[in-house]
C-alpha cells in the first residue's frame, strides 16, 4: 500500500521516468542470534493479562512497551536482497524503483535454494544500506521526522549535529530503538563505500541531499570517498566488470 502511495506521489510530483514498486524478499540467516532474543515490537498493544493469553494461544513472545504489552519478533540482519539483480537492471534502464519496504519480507534458504518466509522484521535502515551498497549509490539518505541527529535529544539542551565522521560515530551513543539503527546503517554505507550518508527530515529532502540541512556523515572530515568526483556525485549505476 505504501509503495502504491509513493509511486503515485512521485508521478504526480513530475517524475517522468517509469516508477515501479516491487515486493522485496530479504534473505536472513536461520541461525541469526536474533531468533533467540526477539526485540522488535509488532502489532497492537494489550494489557498484561490479555497479552499473556494471546501469547499462550498463538505461541507468541510478548514484552512491556511502556505501560502496555505487545508482541515481539526477531530482527535478524539482512544478508542479501533476493530480487537484487532485477532491481539493478531496472535502475540501469532508468526506472525509479521503490523496494525494500519495511526492510523486505524476511526469508531463509534451506541450503538447496528453496526460500521460506519467517516471522521476523528486518530493520528497514539496514536493508536500505544493503541496497545502497549493492547499486553503487552516490548517497544514502535516511529521511525521518526529525531535522537532524541531535545531542541531548528530547531536552532543552538539544542541538543538531550538522556533520559527523566515522570517528565521531565511534565516540557517540544513540538510542537503540530510534536513532541507533539509522546511525548504524549510515556507518555501514560510509565505511563500505567511502561516500556520504545523511539523516534528516523528509520535508527537507533536497536540502539534506546537498548538505545544507540534516546531518551529513562522512568517512573523514577532509577526505572524499575514493570514487567521488569533486562535486560529490558519480553516475548512479556502474556495471560490474
Amino acid at each position: 500500500m505504501i509503495g502504491y502511495w509513493l509511486a503515485q506521489c512521485l508521478h504526480n510530483a513530475g517524475v517522468t521516468k517509469p516508477v515501479l514498486s516491487i515486493v522485496t524478499q530479504t534473505l536472513v540467516d536461520a541461525h541469526d542470534p536474533a531468533f533467540a532474543a526477539p526485540t522488535k515490537f509488532v502489532g497492537p498493544v494489550y494489557d498484561h493479562q490479555h497479552a499473556l493469553e494471546l501469547a499462550e494461544l498463538h505461541g507468541w513472545q510478548v514484552a512491556a512497551d511502556g505501560d502496555r504489552w505487545r508482541r515481539v519478533v526477531p530482527s535478524p540482519e539482512p544478508q542479501r536482497i533476493v530480487e537484487q539483480d532485477s532491481i539493478t537492471r531496472l535502475l540501469e534502464n532508468h526506472t525509479v524503483v521503490i523496494c525494500g519496504g519495511g526492510g523486505g519480507a524476511p526469508v531463509t534458504d534451506d541450503g538447496t535454494g528453496r526460500l521460506q518466509g519467517v516471522e521476523a522484521v528486518v530493520d528497514k535502515d539496514f536493508t536500505a544500506a544493503l541496497l545502497a551498497v549493492a547499486v553503487h549509490a552516490d548517497r544514502l539518505l535516511v529521511l525521518t521526522d526529525v531535522p537532524a541527529v541531535m545531542t541531548h535529544f528530547g531536552t532543552p539542551q538539544a542541538a543538531p549535529l550538522s556533520r559527523l565522521d566515522l570517528d565521531d560515530l565511534a565516540r557517540l551513543r544513540f538510542p537503540a530503538g530510534s536513532m541507533g539503527p539509522k546511525i548504524a546503517a549510515c556507518h555501514r554505507f560510509v565505511a563500505t563505500t567511502g561516500r556520504r550518508a545523511a539523516i534528516g527530515s523528509l520535508s527537507e529532502a533536497t536540502a539534506v541531499l546537498d548538505g545544507s540541512a540534516g546531518t551529513t556523515i562522512t568517512a573523514s572530515r577532509s577526505v572524499r570517498g575514493p570514487q567521488e568526483s569533486p562535486d560529490g556525485f558519480t553516475p548512479w549505476i556502474r556495471r560490474a566488470p
